[in-house]
């Protein structure tokens, strides 16, 4: 299938850059602690590997343990099993498990270690809140995550930044009890402080850089799923439906868990913010002034709201595309099947 080397690109130079820069901080930290050179590069990739493999290892279980998700026993929901038996087969792909979150949220996701062991898993919200046509292209959009593997590469690279993130945040503290207790002693422990101060500043600027890496990948990888369900179903206007009523339905729900959000369908958060934005200008985007924003209103509201500059600076520490750019690309897609030019080979020609 054209163009999903570029995908498989992305996430392979994605862990490159997260390994390196973590490995890079780890040797740097070392350093600063006065460890040699040739010590510091040892221990800065050895923990660097033992790390990625952590996380490999317990992230499925605290993506399971976090979402109380409900493991399904065969024949328990058999249009949920069928229409995932009728997806795997066409792609040609393992069954994966299926499972039900108690959660009343329209949302979605894949999560695990291999392509044969991954677990699908819908909020109880999504199965209420959408139809049948819509459901199913959720499901073979969570699907193309597993078809791509993707889900296995936000699984290992996800926690870095936090890493960074947290590390950063105690060092800073650190360092400034340690000048504060210095200065109240008049000696030259300062240095000390200077130190871990320095520990913070790099720790806060690997989290930056390597939080925008990870964050790209993850919403690179929504587009390619994006494009799979569109060719998986044959129809990507059950997809973009299905993208407008989650984005609402988050928009409106309680504050989320924000454990699994990069692996959701669609961000929480990003959908509160986005309705947000639209409602604050109701009056701009409201062209019939009947005070509803109607369907075609709403759309030309989001398309002009993720042209401004503000918005693409935000949407660089999103996980998710806007909606309405996926919206988007599944009418590019759409406009094609329809030409009847549409084939196999063309099915992320639009991402």
């Amino acid at each position: 299938m054209a163009r999903l080397s570029e995908l498989k690109f992305a996430m392979g130079t994605s862990i490159f850059i997260a390994s390196f820069i973590f490995g890079a901080f780890l040797i740097a930290i070392l350093y600063l602690f006065q460890f040699d050179l040739v010590t510091g590069l040892i221990i800065g990739l050895a923990g660097t590997g033992l790390f990625i493999l952590f996380q490999y290892l317990i992230g499925p279980a605290i993506i399971s343990a976090t979402t109380r998700l409900h493991y399904l026993k065969p024949g328990e929901n058999p249009w949920f099993e069928n229409t995932v038996k009728e997806f795997v087969d066409k792609s040609e792909m393992p069954m994966p498990r299926l499972a039900i979150v108690p959660n009343k949220t329209p949302n979605a996701f894949v999560f695990g270690r291999t392509a044969s062991s991954a677990t699908l898993a819908l909020h109880e919200g999504l199965l209420t809140s959408l139809n049948e046509d819509e459901v199913r292209g959720v499901i073979a959009h969570e699907l193309g995550h597993i078809k791509h593997k993707d889900y296995i590469v936000m699984t290992v690279l996800s926690a870095l930044p936090l890493i960074a993130y947290i590390v950063a945040q105690a060092m800073f503290r650190a360092g400034m009890v340690s000048s504060y207790s210095s200065r109240r002693r008049r000696d030259d422990g300062g240095n000390a402080g200077l130190v871990l101060v320095a520990v913070g500043v790099i720790s806060f600027i690997v989290y930056i850089i390597s939080f925008l890496a990870v964050m790209r990948l993850s919403r690179l990888r929504e587009h390619y799923a994006d494009a799979y369900s569109a060719y998986l179903t044959g129809s990507p206007r059950s997809l973009q439906s299905a993208l407008s009523k989650i984005t609402y339905g988050l928009s409106i729900a309680p504050p989320a868990s924000s454990e699994a959000r990069a692996f959701y369908i669609e961000d929480p958060t990003m959908a509160k913010q986005e309705i947000s934005m639209l409602m604050q200008k109701k009056q701009e985007y409201d062209l019939d002034k009947d005070g509803v924003l109607d369907e075609r209103e709403l759309q030309q509201a989001m398309e002009k709201e993720a042209k401004s500059t503000w918005n693409q600076l935000n949407s660089l520490f999103a996980t998710h595309p806007p909606t309405f750019k996926r919206i988007l690309l599944l009418r590019e897609i759409e406009e094609e099947m329809e030409t009847g030019r549409y084939t196999t080979d063309r099915v992320y020609a639009h991402v």
